[in-house]
């Protein structure tokens, strides 16, 4: 048989072997999807509660103007 030709009978075992590896490595690379979106996750929320932090201790913008310091014409 050439290396071109399908097997009528294909090695079932072997198959079974492949199918496992392939789960196998398809099951860490989740685990490694799953710690990014923790950290990712994570990251998210710090910044939420540093961007609340400086509205937080931010005077309202009513009490101050963007402009000061910028020369008018």
């Amino acid at each position: 048989m050439t290396p071109n030709e399908s097997d009528p009978h294909p090695d079932l075992a072997a198959t079974s072997v492949c199918l496992a590896a392939e789960a196998a490595l398809l099951e860490s690379r989740l685990t490694l999807l799953h710690e990014a979106l923790d950290t990712v996750d994570t990251r998210i929320k710090t910044l939420t509660d540093t961007l609340t932090q400086i509205r937080t201790n931010t005077p309202h913008p009513t009490t101050h103007t963007l402009t000061t310091g910028i020369p008018r014409k």
